[in-house]
């Protein structure tokens, strides 16, 4: 091998080291992640803000509905009681689906793609606190009785 050829080779042993290194752009999706913990976060304030929400829908209900008279007399305290309880079910159900998904949404990170949501409500349905942040979804007082339109 000629003495000029080895002066060069760490270069391009180099050049070559780096074309290697130098990564693609980046077309990393943080979808499953950011929305695992807005989940595991917003949970706990699900569960915090049921009887609000509860009664919000009862009165909604019974505003929108035109039942009999024995039922407005009869149903609110019974039907407050279970839509509550169903509220605060929902809120400890989206905490769970959020630890569920967190380790998938670290491993998806590097890729383009997405989990589809293991808890559909927490993201169609109406809140009491909907901001889109960044890095999380701020939305709390999920109204989970309710179907989305």
């Amino acid at each position: 091998m000629p003495i000029a050829a080895c002066r060069r080779l760490p270069g391009l042993a180099l050049a070559a080291a780096l074309a290697l290194v130098v990564a693609a752009p980046a077309t990393a999706s943080p979808e499953t992640l950011k929305r695992s913990m807005s989940n595991i976060l917003m949970g706990p304030f699900d569960i915090a803000t049921a009887p609000v929400v509860a009664g919000q829908t009862l009165y909604r209900n019974l505003s929108d509905i035109d039942d009999s008279t024995g039922v407005r007399i009869f149903y609110p305290l019974p039907g407050y009681v279970w839509t509550t309880a169903v509220q605060t079910g929902a809120g400890v159900l989206r905490s769970v689906t959020g630890v569920l998904e967190l380790i998938p949404g670290l491993f998806l990170l590097p890729f383009e793609t997405d989990m589809e949501p293991l808890f559909d409500p927490a993201e169609d349905n109406e809140a009491l606190v909907d901001v889109d942040l960044f890095l999380m979804n701020l939305k709390f007082g999920v109204d989970y009785t309710t179907t989305p339109f």
